[in-house]
Parts: structure tokens; sequence; C-alpha cells
């Protein structure tokens, strides 16, 4: 299998990373993020349970413990790296030891979260493993295949912190953070595989680089109201509440999104100037758009549960689709694999 066997499973393998993505949105928008208080089994099953009758009656203590008992280690590595004050708030909010009664709906949406993440341990491994028979082509290459691996692995102990800390929201926005970043890995993978000519379209690289470190920071603050929803659903039932109590992080993304928009109207007008560019326009077109409406869904329909997650993937697609770009305008490739 040559580079067009590398080309085929690198995509594969960032395709379903956007799978788990979208997943990961379930996850948030039910609340089955403790669906399994423990890590890397459920409830200490590898098969999790489906009735509360097959576990001890006093699983919310003993996993309660559980949880704790890894803070306690986490803690000592943030102390080690100087951050003293966010472990001991670790240790001394009772909230975090808090237990979830058990719902076994919530509990295997979080263990499906799971099993797409090992899917793409196993195909991320693979990648590298396939990528070391270029070392000699292209060395760079096989380190960053390598990286990708490795980062993945701490993305799922990063993800087993965020359930053991009872997803305290800055914790998940590292997870969210690292998940960007193994997307642009890949994609830049992806991009080395298949090769190309660059795009030469004057004025375009400053807008585009522009757009695409808006949409990070529209990302990192869309992640930053997820927290507050999450804070504000756990003292307001009345979900037609919830908007009005989200506060300034809230009016702060909201207002973000039109300067997204003036920059990506620019951005696609640029693109349209070129042949060469011309169909990257259509996408980044819905995908901006549909990002948009479906985060002015959320505020006038009461943060409706099943377009968050559709909200969080249209964004990273967008983000990825104007990475990939950015790629293809800044270098001329060939395939180096062979």
């Amino acid at each position: 299998m040559g580079h067009r066997g590398f080309y085929r499973l690198s995509l594969s393998t960032l395709v379903a990373v956007y799978i788990l993505i979208l997943v990961g949105g379930v996850v948030r928008s039910t609340g089955a993020g403790m669906g399994c208080p423990d890590w890397p089994k459920c409830f200490g099953q590898w098969v999790p349970p489906t009735a509360v009758e097959q576990l001890p009656s006093d699983y919310k203590e003993f996993y309660s413990d559980y949880r704790h008992e890894k803070n306690v280690r986490f803690a000592r590595y943030l102390t080690a790296l100087g951050f003293e004050k966010t472990a001991n708030q670790i240790l001394t909010d009772e909230t975090i030891r808090e237990e979830a009664d058990f719902n076994p709906v919530k509990t295997w949406i979080e263990y499906v979260n799971r099993l797409v993440g090992v899917v793409i341990g196993i195909l991320i491994f693979a990648v590298f493993v396939h990528s070391i028979r270029f070392w000699k082509s292209d060395r760079k290459l096989t380190w960053l295949a390598g990286f990708t691996f490795v980062l993945v692995g701490f993305q799922g102990w990063i993800g087993s912190i965020v359930v053991s800390t009872n997803r305290t929201p800055w914790t998940i926005t590292v997870h969210m953070f690292l998940a960007m970043v193994i997307v642009a890995l890949l994609i830049y993978l992806v991009h080395k595989a298949r090769g190309g000519t660059s795009f030469a379209v004057q004025g375009i690289v400053p807008w585009l680089l522009g757009c695409l470190f808006l949409v990070f920071i529209q990302i990192f603050l869309g992640t930053r109201v997820r927290e507050v929803v999450d804070e504000v659903a756990n003292q307001l039932s009345d979900r037609n509440a919830w908007i009005s109590a989200l506060g300034i992080t809230f009016v702060i993304h909201r207002s973000f999104s039109w300067v997204i928009l003036a920059f990506h109207a620019v951005l696609l007008r640029n693109l349209w100037k070129s042949e060469a560019t011309r169909g990257f326009v259509l996408p980044l077109f819905l995908l901006i758009l549909g990002t948009i409406l479906s985060g002015m869904g959320m505020a006038y329909f009461a943060v409706p549960p099943f377009l968050q997650p559709v909200h969080l993937l249209l964004a990273t697609l967008a983000f990825g689709v104007e990475f990939y770009l950015a790629l293809q305008l800044n270098r001329t490739t060939k395939p180096v694999l062979s």
C-alpha cells in the first residue's frame, strides 16, 4: 500500500475524529459525561450494566472515593507543575465528589463515545505504523504521525481526568483544544499524502489566516459558553431561562459571530476570484452559515439538545477546511509517499 493507501487511511482517521467530535457533542448535550464514573471500564465492567440492580447498593460512595483517589494523584502533578491553587480547588470542591444517579441511557451514550475513541486510537496507530515505511523519504511525516498517536493517548488520559473531576470546566476546554490539535495534525498528514499544487491568489492568505484564527477563538469562546450552560443548567430547571442567565460570556460569543461573518464575506469573495479556489467557496459558505444559524437556533429556542453537537461539528469542520486550504496556499507539495 503506497501513498494512496496512506492518504485513504489518514483521511478515514480524520473522518472518524470528526465523528467522535459529534458523539462528544451528543454526550455533553445529553449530560451523559458522567454516565461512566470510572475509566477505561464503565462501572468496573467492559460491558456496562443496563439496570441499577446490577450495581452494589453503595455504588455512589464507592465511585466517589474512586474518583477522589485519582484526583489526589492528579493534584500532585498539578502541584509539581506550579498549579497548586488549581490542585487545592480540585481536592476541596465537594461538588466534584458528587455522584450522579445511574442512568442506563446516559451510561451507554458515554460508553459509545469511548468505543469510538478506541477505534480512533487503533486507526491512528495504523497511520503511524504505515508512516514508518516513509522514514527515509520524509522523516518529518513519521515523527508527526508518531506524535499524533502519543497525543491521542494523552487525550484519552485527559478524558479520564474530565470524568474524575466531574467535568471541571477547564479540563473540558483542554480536552477540546487537544481535539483541535489532533484534527490539524491529521489534516496535515492528509495534505502531505495527497500532494498537489498550491494556489496563488493575490491578497487571500492574510484573510484566510485571519479567518482561521477567528474561528479557533470562536470555538474556544463557545467552549466557555458551554461551561456556563452546564453551571446554569444545574441551577435552573427551566431551559427558557438559560440564555438570559448566561451573562457576558454568551454576549461576547454571540457578538463575535458578526466579526466572523464579516471576515468570511471578504474571504469568500477573494476565493471566488480564482478558479483554483472557487471550489472552497460553497462548502465554507454553508459551514459558516450553518454554524451561525445553529447558534441562533440555540439562542432563540432554549438551547435544544440536538443543535448543540451540530453547532460544534459545523464549527470544527469550518476550521478544518480553512486549515487545509491554508496548507494548500502556503506551499507547493508533491506526493512524497511512494
